[in-house]
């Protein structure tokens, strides 16, 4: 929490452990939103089973658009692990950037995750949605908490991952005069 012991209302993240189903509650945080008349903007993952069964393929769900964006790529049998594809992940930062410079009432950011917090993947987009004072939604696995307070200063709420804790974050910064 910020000094004065009020919560950051503009940037807030969903604390996970591994097992969250993460991107099904960041949908339906999106879907409940969109419903109340928020204008969201920004990404949500969508994991699909790849060609073996695993779950590799991971697509982002453009929220003002409803474009999907291809985030992984299908390295095949023998690999180990998804491939994210970089084309995928800076169509994703365009989609990020258009939703702050149109003052979305809200960001979402389907995760601040391994490439985040390795100062890569969308940091610099959560960064620009924070400095230009956009709210801002993501995820964060316990994993990465560390990092996470150390880019926002500990300047973000933290929440649990529950729909209704989100929905009393949004509803708590919009009756303490925030957008909507």
């Amino acid at each position: 929490m910020p000094a004065g012991g009020q919560p950051a209302f503009n940037l807030a993240a969903v604390v996970y452990t591994p097992g969250t189903p993460i991107e099904t509650l960041l949908a339906a945080a999106a879907r409940a939103l969109a419903a109340q008349g928020v204008r969201l903007a920004g990404v949500v993952q969508h994991d699909r089973a790849g060609s073996d069964g695993r779950i590799c393929q991971m697509e982002l769900e453009d929220l003002a658009s409803g474009r999907r964006i291809a985030l992984s790529q299908d390295l095949g049998r023998g690999s180990v692990s998804c491939g994210v594809d970089s084309a995928g992940l800076a169509d994703a930062a365009v989609a990020i950037g258009r939703a702050v410079d149109e003052r979305a009432d809200l960001v979402i950011v389907n995760k601040f995750g391994t490439q985040e917090a390795a100062g890569g993947g969308l940091r610099h987009e959560i960064g620009l949605a924070a400095a230009a004072g956009v709210p801002l939604l993501t995820a964060v696995g316990e994993r990465y908490l560390a990092a996470w307070q150390e880019f926002t200063g500990g300047e973000a709420s933290l929440l649990r991952p529950e729909l209704p804790a989100i929905l009393a974050w949004w509803e708590a910064r919009a009756g303490a005069g925030g957008q909507r």
